[in-house]
């Protein structure tokens, strides 16, 4: 049947694309994958054909990629620029992502084979990104299986700066606050604030300082202040720290995309 409605719609100059999406998952219906699952939000006006950047975003602790699907401060960002929304399902709705070789990397690399196979991708533009214990998974992922990733956008939670990491993404984006209480902010020695990112700056061959970006805001009550490693012998490295707790900043997926994408900054 449907091979039969994908040969129809080529007959009409429709993309087949659309066979496969109608038939399955979108939103709030899964995709099944094995005995896994995840969901998919497409962008708005896509015109079923041209090629998407793609963000595979791991959800936090004890929620499920029902929720990334319709959340303010991810899908209003993806749907308004063109970004095609991929949100896994964790088993038991958490991670696996505390050792080298978890299942957990894998099943994440399966999602995003099986989202090549329903939908056109920019393979230029693909683009992993967490929150909390979701923001430690995309870690694992891209230190285990990385080397595709366009960008890493992490919130609120990062690995060991130790840990020995065999990929890495072309681009770090990194975001915390001081005052989290739920993952707390990891200082380095002598209260060093950049250590967050200290594995991708020497994964990536980053001098040690950072450039001092200045101040930023997107809203009156989320002000960050931003490093850069931009002399990197590969890719870019960048932080935002702000002064406020365990949480997504409103608009800070939307400008990160805005950046990476070539748009103009706007908001949400």
């Amino acid at each position: 049947m449907r091979r039969l409605l994908a040969s129809l719609l080529l007959c009409l100059g429709l993309p087949a694309f659309a066979a496969t999406q109608s038939e399955t998952c979108h939103a709030q219906v899964p995709c099944e994958l094995g005995d896994r699952s995840y969901h998919v939000l497409e962008p708005d006006g896509w015109d079923g054909k041209t090629p998407l950047p793609v963000l595979l975003h791991f959800h936090g602790w004890q929620r499920q990629g029902t929720l990334i699907v319709k959340h303010g401060r991810i899908a209003a960002a993806t749907r308004k620029r063109g970004v095609l929304l991929v949100a896994p399902n964790g088993a038991r709705k958490t991670w696996d992502f505390w050792h080298p070789g978890t299942p957990d990397v894998d099943f994440g690399r399966s999602v995003l084979k099986d989202i090549k196979a329903r939908y056109p991708i920019d393979e230029t533009r693909v683009y992993v990104s967490g929150y909390s214990w979701g923001s430690n998974m995309a870690w694992r992922f891209v230190c285990e299986d990385g080397a595709d990733v366009t960008a890493l956008l992490a919130i609120s939670g990062v690995l060991d700066q130790s840990e020995d990491c065999s990929t890495a993404p072309g681009e770090v984006r990194q975001v915390y606050g001081l005052k989290d209480t739920v993952l707390e902010f990891p200082y380095g020695p002598g209260g060093d604030t950049t250590y967050p990112v200290q594995l991708w700056r020497e994964r990536l061959g980053c001098s040690p300082e950072g450039q001092e970006a200045g101040e930023w805001r997107i809203t009156k009550h989320d002000l960050f202040t931003k490093t850069v490693w931009n002399d990197c012998e590969m890719g870019r490295v960048s932080l935002d720290i702000h002064p406020r707790g365990h949480f997504i900043p409103r608009g800070w997926i939307a400008r990160q995309l805005d950046d990476l994408l070539g748009l103009p900054q706007s908001y949400p």
